[in-house]
């Protein structure tokens, strides 16, 4: 009798310990991953309305992100995003170009260079969340921070032009679980489009949960990524530029 007296208090005892694990969970979660990217890039800017093409190399950026999510009732969940851009490239001018002050002939063979962050601010409320399907809406404001370098690869001369600024953009981000598996689909997306600006920044990926637990969730992530960016005039700085390449991603659940 004895024994079965400490064997229910046991049960009882990890039945109490679990719920209030879940129920912590419940109350509060982070979410903390990271990207690598590879990026591919094309398109043309300018510091004036006539903007010159150029051909980019190839490179591997990184995307981290965490988020917080809670349980309080009315106020928005809390996320945000750093991504890198940094590129290079070049090319034969076939038209005059006009940049940061510096007039370039047509046929001039410059060389370019891109360091360029973008993080992301974002709040968001869960308008579903279960096994199934979770689907977050919510506003960004997105910071772009950068330097553009152009080198006259002939006479040496070079002109750069900084920019940084805040867009306020549309959030969403959706997430499908495959029934009685540990695979998942998802898709997340910022947009902007106003006074001939026009910023979208869309991925979609599958998800696999290596580890499924109370205390810790392990996801690795393979998808793709698009950025478009069309600058209007920020910080003198105009663009048509366009990102995307594959990625692979790991995300941690606290």
């Amino acid at each position: 009798m004895n024994q079965l007296a400490k064997l229910g208090s046991t049960v009882l005892a990890f039945g109490a310990l679990t719920s209030s694990m879940v129920q912590a969970d419940t109350l509060l979660g982070v979410y903390a991953g990271g990207q690598m990217w590879a990026m591919e890039t094309e398109g043309a800017f300018a510091t004036n309305n006539d903007l010159a093409k150029f051909s980019f190399d190839d490179e591997r950026n990184s995307s981290f992100y965490i988020a917080l999510e809670h349980f309080v009732p009315f106020v928005p969940n809390a996320k945000v995003i750093r991504t890198s851009l940094d590129t290079s490239g070049g090319g034969v001018l076939s038209n005059d170009f006009s940049f940061a002050g510096q007039d370039y002939a047509m046929s001039a063979d410059l060389g370019t260079e891109f360091i360029i962050t973008t993080t992301d601010y974002i709040l968001y409320y869960e308008i579903l969340d279960n096994d199934l399907i979770s689907i977050d809406l919510g506003i960004n404001a997105k910071n772009i921070d950068g330097i553009i370098t152009v080198v006259d690869r002939d006479s040496g001369s070079v002109s750069d032009a900084s920019f940084n600024g805040f867009v306020p953009m549309a959030y969403s981000r959706a997430e499908i679980g495959l029934p009685f598996t540990n695979w998942s689909i998802f898709a997340e997306g910022n947009y902007l489009s106003f006074n001939d600006q026009t910023i979208s920044d869309l991925q979609a990926a599958i998800e696999y949960r290596a580890i499924d637990s109370l205390a810790l969730n392990l996801s690795f992530q393979l998808g793709y990524r698009a950025l478009n960016i069309e600058l209007e005039d920020l910080d003198s700085v105009y663009s048509e530029l366009d990102f995307s390449g594959v990625f692979a991603g790991v995300e941690f659940h606290f």
